[in-house]
């Protein structure tokens, strides 16, 4: 049962963070924005990120503290997303995700007031974006989700093969199994051909 009520399912497009290399990304996230809701979008933490990773090392920051910073350049890569399609939503929990519903537009989620405060995610790099798409589905009951990478699945594959393969972190098998509707990897290319027939659905 999920923890949040929204007015309707929401369907999850997460956006990996490789994608600001994309010169379409502006354009997948025009699409995404006309389809509006029930879509609520997840960033990924991107270069951000990454420079996360760079410091820990060189400042021996600790997990926890990478932890919460990885989903602060979420958190920004969502704002820079939200600029580049100002009809889309930003949205930091239930009540601002309803409203964008309510309104018919697609929301983009700021995630550190949620993934903050939760208790069972774990505060370790083997936790990335992925996963925390994966329990934002979990939580808000939402109808499917889709990960939108810049490298396509293999054709029949699951989450364990993407796992494996290194395409999502090895703690997503098992938040992607709690999910009762469907999980799926697609591409820009294949995302913005499946939004020009009017549905993205994993």
């Amino acid at each position: 049962m999920p923890d949040l009520q929204l007015p309707r399912r929401p369907e999850i497009v997460k956006l990996g963070g490789s994608l600001t290399g994309d010169p379409r990304l502006p354009a997948l996230l025009g699409a995404l924005a006309r389809h509006g809701a029930p879509l609520l979008l997840v960033a990924g933490g991107g270069p951000l990120a990454d420079g996360v990773r760079v410091l820990q090392p060189r400042l021996s920051l600790s997990e926890g503290a990478c932890h919460r910073m990885a989903i602060l350049a979420m958190e920004q890569t969502a704002i820079a997303f939200a600029d580049l399609a100002p009809h889309i939503a930003l949205a930091d929990g239930p009540e601002a995700i309803a409203r964008a519903q309510a309104e018919g537009r697609a929301a983009l989620w700021l995630p550190a007031r949620m993934a903050l405060a939760a208790r069972d995610l774990p505060e370790n790099w083997d936790l990335t974006s992925d996963s925390l798409a994966a329990w934002l589905a979990g939580e808000t009951g939402a109808a499917g989700l889709v990960l939108v990478k810049s490298t396509a699945a293999a054709p029949g594959s699951a989450p364990a093969d993407w796992a494996a393969a290194g395409l999502v972190d090895p703690l997503f098998p098992a938040f992607a199994a709690r999910l009762a509707g469907p999980v799926a990897v697609t591409t820009v290319e294949a995302a913005l051909a499946s939004l020009e027939h009017g549905s993205l659905a994993a």
